[in-house]
């Protein structure tokens, strides 16, 4: 009989410790431009003529007030297009015969690239992605105006 009461005791810990982790994963803010400096000491340098790029987080909500789930959102922050730039690698842009114009981007600017490029690297709260420097197709300056809203 002890054994069952010891038994009964941890199980409402159990839960309630399963609660609170529960609470604080759901109360995880996705990082952005605004939040990410936090961590900043902590994002890989990019190498050679690389660019560190944040991609785009799609918003929770549509623009009718449903919420969207967890699983639409993943796939709308894996194929997004659309990235901040963190860092710029120290040759990136740096050939003058290939840009022959200047940068393509800087850092701080928002940029359109192809859906899959880049190699991903996931963190908390998101995923990073690092880009060769000619893989940029353009800039926008208002991400969420060329993202499709569900």
């Amino acid at each position: 009989m002890t054994e069952q009461s010891s038994i009964s005791q941890e199980i409402p810990t159990h839960k309630n410790a399963l609660e609170e982790k529960y609470q604080s994963i759901k109360t995880k803010e996705p990082l952005g431009p605004d939040n990410i400096k936090s961590a900043s000491e902590d994002l890989p340098e990019p190498s050679g003529w690389r660019i560190l790029i944040l991609p785009f987080t799609p918003p929770e909500r549509t623009k009718g007030g449903l919420i969207l789930s967890q699983d639409t959102l993943d796939r709308g922050r894996i194929t997004t297009n659309v990235g901040y730039v963190l860092k710029l690698g120290p040759l990136a842009y740096q050939d003058e015969e290939k840009f022959k114009t200047g940068p393509w981007c800087k850092e701080k600017d928002w940029v359109i690239f192809a859906r899959y490029a880049g190699s991903r690297l996931p963190i908390e709260g998101g995923e990073l992605r690092i880009l060769n420097d000619d893989e940029v197709l353009g800039t926008v300056k208002d991400p969420s105006s060329i993202i499709t809203q569900y």
